[in-house]
């Protein structure tokens, strides 16, 4: 089978691109080795976000780098066997988070961000997705009074930098919003141009058949038998392309460094496990305490516990203590009842040290295209990274400029 363009990755990136490839008039198959969303976007936050102008950066303060050292805190934890692995792209993580770098990045970052909304809102309405979309921001919740005003500072640059609106709410106000919530918390800033998804993976899967509906396909297959130029393995036999797309996140290098390149991905790791509410207890939206490295998200199956980062080997075996550390601090700010799932589900984000994703052509390889390292921010960059690949696969005009994601930064 000969066709326009392979997208390997049935991701939210992947199967956004394909979406937009097949929308073009471009015969595109999907291919993985497990169905449209059920891997690195079926656990996150679910957070479609607006405000995320400024990747996540590196620690840079004495104070914050020691307790990170002491591996103990709830935010982020390592393994000390994958530090020497994962050590120069942690140095050079450390380097780009510098402050007039980091505001460097957020310039490039944020013309992505701006369309991330109206990206995703023009896939949820073909793929008749709007019942998996909560619209109206989300929380992040804060116990100290110090806390929050360093956040409503922050939010106040942001506003002023990029647009970006939000909504303070002192004690009373998000009692009255969130009644669930613990009584002593100090208030709340919501991002209120930002959106959440009440199951990723489910919206995966809407767009996964929404492409169909389009005529595309999906296969299950082997990516890592990709050749030049371009045969892949699947259970249908190998398939041909015009072009080939990796966008297989966090196992991208799986394939790319098969054909000699060497770029800069590392795993962070984390972890998710649903609760029911207990005593009929309600949470209205997604709710991140800032000050305790969670997050929780009202999903379909429950409430979504999520982690912060767990620096390791992408493959290396899990140790869910963080999701262990902050569940009983998670129960103190909102009554979690008993787990739905027997056992955590652990992913991995695709970061580059530089907080910037991989878009765009290959270096030395012909019609061969990279679209991942999206880190955090996978489900909120999906859409519009799908339609930067398009764009230029097809030879349009750019919906923004796609020249500070190419590899050859590295």
């Amino acid at each position: 089978m000969t066709v326009d363009v392979l997208v390997l990755g049935a991701g939210i990136v992947g199967t956004s691109t394909a979406i937009h490839l097949q929308r073009r008039g471009l015969n595109t198959v999907l291919v993985d080795r497990a169905a449209p969303g059920r891997e690195t976007s079926y656990g996150n936050a679910g957070l479609i976000q607006r405000e995320g102008v400024y990747p996540y950066a590196f620690a840079r303060d004495i104070g914050t780098l020691l307790r990170y050292a002491r591996n103990r805190s709830t935010d982020v934890r390592y393994h000390l066997a994958a530090l020497p692995g994962i050590a120069p792209f942690l140095a050079r993580y450390w380097h780009h988070s510098a402050a007039q770098r980091h505001v460097q990045i957020a310039r490039h970052y944020s013309t992505l961000i701006e369309h991330c909304l109206t990206e995703h809102n023009a896939l949820i309405e073909r793929a008749g997705a709007r019942d998996l979309l909560r619209e109206g921001g989300w929380l992040k919740i804060f116990h100290t009074a110090g806390a929050f005003d360093a956040a409503y500072r922050e939010a106040g640059r942001w506003r002023s930098e990029y647009e970006v609106p939000f909504e303070p709410l002192d004690a009373a106000q998000l009692q009255r919003d969130e009644p669930s919530l613990a009584t002593t918390l100090a208030g709340a800033i919501r991002y209120t141009a930002s959106g959440s998804i009440r199951d990723p993976g489910e919206l995966v899967s809407r767009y996964a058949q929404h492409f169909t509906s389009l005529g595309g396909r999906i296969v299950r297959g082997d990516a890592t038998t990709l050749k030049p130029h371009w045969r892949v393995q699947t259970e249908d036999g190998e398939i041909e392309g015009r072009h080939a797309v990796v966008a297989m996140g966090p196992w991208s290098d799986t394939v790319t460094k098969a054909l000699g390149y060497r770029l800069p991905l590392v795993a962070k790791r984390g972890y998710h496990r649903h609760f029911r509410p207990e005593n009929g207890a309600t949470l209205n939206q997604t709710v991140l305490d800032a000050e305790r490295g969670f997050v929780m998200a009202p999903m379909n199956q429950g409430i979504r516990l999520t982690t912060g980062v767990e620096l390791a080997l992408r493959d290396a075996p899990r140790t869910p203590v963080q999701l262990a550390a902050v569940e009983p601090l998670a129960r103190r700010v909102f009554p979690l009842g008993t787990p739905v799932e027997a056992q955590p589900w652990m992913g991995s984000r695709p970061c580059t040290p530089d907080m910037l994703p991989i878009i765009g052509p290959a270096l030395r390889h012909r019609d061969l295209w990279f679209a991942f390292g999206h880190a955090h921010h996978g489900l909120t960059l999906g859409p519009v990274t799908g339609r930067l690949i398009a764009e230029m696969i097809s030879g349009e005009r750019t919906l923004v400029d796609p020249t500070p994601f190419r590899a050859d930064r590295f």
